[in-house]
């Protein structure tokens, strides 16, 4: 077997469950995806021949690309909320490549359209450079360029800036936190799902009210709950600044895509929120902003289009298409 020959194995690692897929043709999105708890195997080579024996009818993949949660460097990958590290080399795979898992997300929006995508204001998304950010675990970041040949993915750590403040009582929360110990307050700290948690502890401090102890999903689905639906509320505000800062920072003229697992259980109320007004309101580029489309994800297995997008394109630049 010669590396790219299909079937391609493509994966999307996180710290939770191992999601895999086969590509059975160059052009064709992942099929027999199949979701496996990490929990279940040591280490990813026994997760991937797991997927392979009971969900791909033992098929032998000439390439695999790996989107994983975690730092890659070369062929090395180590997952942060997992014990997984090692090299990909270890799968027996002829051709194999780690992404972080954001590079892929990015890879995969030029191919997502449809029913994939819900409009959160602006033009639909153009050709330019894209913008990817997603709230999850996390506040994931990445980028995605034009080039000769195909689009090239530009990683990031944006999700530890400082966090974009900008009304009083945003400034307020800030003084919350501080006040309890965390110092340097980033993006991240609020704008995750554990950031959720924390917006909501620290808005009831600011108003001087007891509030349970409740988890992100519990926060989303309260929507009677005054305390829960502002923290909502402030949530989507400080997320719009915090997209308005990355279209700005990357040049998106091309779009700005949101994915991650937090924003899909809440559509709706992001579509109508204030994401969008905070997203262009910028004194001095309101018009530039204004002209940038911003979207959410909403396609199943996203991460796993965007590893096969990485091969395809790899395949056809290396001349083994």
């Amino acid at each position: 077997m010669n590396a790219f020959d299909l079937p391609w194995l493509v994966a999307d690692i996180g710290g939770t469950n191992a999601r895999f897929g086969l590509v059975t043709s160059p052009e064709a999105r992942p099929s027999n995806v199949a979701v496996l708890a990490g929990a279940d195997y040591p280490t990813l080579p026994e997760a991937v021949a797991a997927y392979l024996a009971e969900h791909a009818g033992g098929v032998r993949p000439g390439a695999a690309c790996l989107a994983l949660a975690g730092p890659v460097e070369g062929d090395r990958y180590r997952l942060t909320n997992s014990s997984w590290a090692g090299s990909v080399r270890d799968l027996g795979v002829p051709y194999a490549v780690p992404l972080n898992d954001f590079e892929a997300l990015a890879l995969s929006l030029p191919h997502l359209d449809g029913d994939d995508l819900v409009s959160l204001g602006g033009p639909p998304p153009g050709a330019g450079a894209k913008a990817v950010l997603g709230p999850g675990t996390g506040l994931g970041v990445g980028g995605l360029v034009p080039t000769r040949d195909g689009w090239t993915p530009v990683p990031g750590e944006g999700g530890h800036v400082t966090v974009p403040v900008r009304e009083p009582r945003e400034f307020e929360v800030v003084r919350a936190l501080r006040a309890q110990g965390l110092e340097h307050v980033v993006a991240e700290h609020l704008l995750s799902g554990p950031g959720l948690v924390r917006l909501h502890r620290a808005l009831a401090e600011v108003h001087g009210v007891g509030a349970p102890g409740l988890t992100a999903s519990e926060i989303v689905s309260r929507e009677d709950d005054p305390l829960c639906a502002e923290t909502v509320e402030v949530f989507c505000g400080m997320l719009g600044g915090f997209a308005g800062n990355v279209a700005l920072t990357l040049g998106a003229r091309g779009g700005v895509y949101l994915g991650g697992g937090v924003l899909p259980r809440m559509v709706e109320r992001v579509r109508t929120s204030a994401f969008r007004t905070r997203f262009t309101d910028n004194p001095d580029m309101a018009d530039y902003l204004t002209a940038i489309g911003t979207v959410l994800i909403v396609a199943s297995q996203p991460a796993l289009t965007g590893a096969a997008a990485w091969l395809r394109q790899r395949a056809r630049t290396e001349g083994a298409g």
